[in-house]
Order: structure tokens, then C-alpha cells, then sequence
């Protein structure tokens, strides 16, 4: 997928190992998904790993709407597709489920 990595990825790019995560990985993860990592996006990813702390699951996207202030169509104005899976996929996160 990307020779930048060299940690060790599933079939749909999650890292295999939570401990891996950094925000150099996520920004190559999310580079590999041809998309350029903004302070605004890093941020929704914090979140969401604190999030994912707290709480040990994923935040349905709604909930993590709410949270953020911003509106699930502005998430998906941002990610265009599945937010809360790259948003999980990006930060180290086991992939979300349910419909996203």
C-alpha cells in the first residue's frame, strides 16, 4: 500500500497493532488514501482516540457529531466517504460498526 510504512496493516489499511499509532502514521495513512492531513482532521482523530479511551468503543457518528459541534454532514463534507472509518482507520482505531 505505502513503502513510507512500515508497520504492519490489514487487508483495508487498519494497523494490526494499536501500539503502532503516532501522528506521523496517521499521516501517512491518510496520505496513502490519497489525502492530505489537516489540523482540523489530526484534531478529529485526538478525539476520537480519547474518545475510544474513555469509553472503549468507537463513538457512532453522531454522537462524535455532537461532541465535535460540527454536523454529520460537515464530517462528511470533509472525509466525502465514511468518516468515522478513516477517522478509525487514520488513528489507530479498530474499525467501526454499524453503518457509517
Amino acid at each position: 500500500m505505502t513503502e513510507a510504512l512500515s508497520v504492519p496493516l490489514d487487508n483495508e489499511g487498519f494497523l494490526l497493532n494499536r501500539d503502532d499509532w503516532s501522528e506521523e502514521v496517521a499521516v501517512e495513512l491518510a496520505k496513502a488514501d490519497d489525502f492530505e492531513m489537516t489540523d482540523q482532521v489530526m484534531n478529529f482523530i485526538r478525539e476520537a482516540r480519547a474518545m475510544y479511551e474513555s469509553d472503549g468503543v468507537v463513538p457512532p457518528i453522531r454522537i462524535f457529531a455532537k461532541k465535535q459541534k460540527v454536523s454529520t454532514k460537515d464530517l462528511y463534507d470533509i472525509f466525502r466517504k465514511g468518516p468515522m472509518k478513516l477517522i478509525c482507520k487514520w488513528g489507530g482505531l479498530p474499525k467501526p460498526t454499524g453503518c457509517v
